[in-house]
């Protein structure tokens, strides 16, 4: 149910001519907000690939193993909410930074836990401050976009997943290395956090709800004009934009909890060959977010997402009907490319909708699509133990069907005029 946009329902917006580039200094918060992305990315998966060895070293069973993993977004859920009203009081950029360095040693104190319950507190603790993060180093980067005139979140996004391969290229050369846990983690806090600090220097000053057009405004806007009140068709658009973000969610964890396990267990493939499914989708998802923003200046959020949905639906509904090793890898890409834009679309929408304070809608949308991410791997599993993990990984074509029937409450076209 791809929706055509046409002349008379397309939307407007003032920008620079495509010849003009904007000012170094939001070029250069630019830069600024795609490092903090970059460290977002990287801190956690720096982390990832050394779990196997805190479990060995705490002694911990597979139950106490998957509890101590769920405080990481069980953390993510309890603080969300708390992320709007850091990014009003003390700005975006500010709070993505902290919130970094706090991410940081999150991750750096899991590394250091002699005990079961301290390495829950410090996965806690990195999934809150991670949540944090995210909702400032978005804010903001919506910010910039802003001032570009046309979309650049997607890149940002693409930066983030650079930065996962990132951290979890230096995890594996670490263990190659022979550096311990706790020195690996230092180091890449000293790194990243070096870098969000410096980056901090060069995003934008000012109100994070500022535009280029507040001199213009009328002066009751100055003598305090009353925000639109929040209407029901808003509290729908908030939960068709949720909706469409825990769909990108569902195929993420889909991939990173499951893909692994099915070729290896459920098709027979070696294990090297088992692992690549994963790459797949997150190399195609980065193809896609390096090619999100051409593709949504050029045909607008709708179109992109609903032609994801199709993707997602089709590429894993045909690897799911005829499985085999090939066909699934190639179903797992076309998930990742399909789900590229989406979470970013649900975060870009959510901040722009009326009657609602600066970054409340995106705290919103950042908060509960996470609960895709909490909820999706123990209902997969419960699927697979009765019915087998072949129907449990349907739920990925069934995200795509969902986000092709939500695609409407995105925004078509944007025409820029100079």
């Amino acid at each position: 149910m791809c929706t055509t946009v046409r002349n008379a329902g397309t939307l407007v917006r003032m920008s620079l001519s495509p010849d003009a580039r904007p000012p170094l200094a939001v070029r250069r918060a630019r830069a600024a907000v795609g490092a903090l992305f970059l460290t977002n990315g990287a801190l956690y998966a720096n982390l990832v690939p050394r779990l196997p060895e805190i479990k060995t070293a705490l002694d911990l069973d597979n139950a106490s193993y998957g509890l101590a993993i769920a405080a990481f977004p069980t953390g993510a859920i309890v603080s969300g909410l708390a992320a709007g009203w850091m990014v009003r009081r003390f700005g975006s950029g500010r709070v993505a930074v902290v919130g970094t360095v706090l991410t940081g040693l999150g991750t750096l104190a899991a590394g250091l836990s002699p005990t079961f319950a301290l390495l829950v507190a410090a996965l806690f603790l990195g999934g809150a401050s991670d949540s944090i993060t995210d909702v400032g180093q978005n804010t903001h980067g919506l910010r910039v976009q802003r001032r570009y005139g046309r979309s650049i979140i997607n890149g940002f996004h693409a930066v983030w997943s650079i930065g996962a391969v990132l951290g979890g290229s230096m995890a594996a050369g670490a263990i190659a290395l022979g550096l311990s846990l706790q020195v690996h983690l230092a180091i890449a806090l000293a790194i990243f956090a070096t870098v969000a600090v410096v980056s901090l220097r060069f995003l934008l000053p000012g109100r994070d709800d500022e535009t280029d057009d507040d001199a213009a405004e009328p002066a009751s806007r100055a003598a305090g004009m009353r925000a639109p009140r929040l209407s029901v068709r808003t509290l729908a658009i908030v939960t068709a934009l949720v909706l469409i973000g825990i769909g990108g969610a569902l195929v993420e964890d889909a991939g990173s909890s499951w893909a692994t396990l099915y070729l290896s267990a459920g098709l027979g493939a070696p294990a090297a060959l088992a692992a690549t499914a994963y790459v797949s989708l997150v190399g195609a998802q980065t193809v896609g977010r390096l090619l999100g923003d051409r593709l949504v200046d050029r045909f607008g959020q709708r179109t992109v997402a609903c032609a994801g949905g199709v993707i997602i639906a089709l590429g894993m509904g045909l690897a799911l009907a005829w499985p085999s090793v090939p066909g699934t890898i190639a179903g797992f890409a076309a998930a990742g490319f399909g789900s590229a834009t989406l979470i970013p679309a649900a975060m870009h929408e959510a901040d722009e909708l009326p009657g609602l304070r600066p970054g409340t809608g995106l705290t919103i949308v950042s908060w509960l699509l996470r609960l895709g991410f909490l909820f999706s791997p123990p209902l997969v599993g419960l699927v697979a133990d009765s019915a087998g993990l072949r129907t449990g990984l349907l739920v990925v074509p069934i995200a795509g069907v969902l986000v092709m029937l939500l695609s409407p409450v995105l925004k078509g076209r944007v025409v820029s005029r100079p």
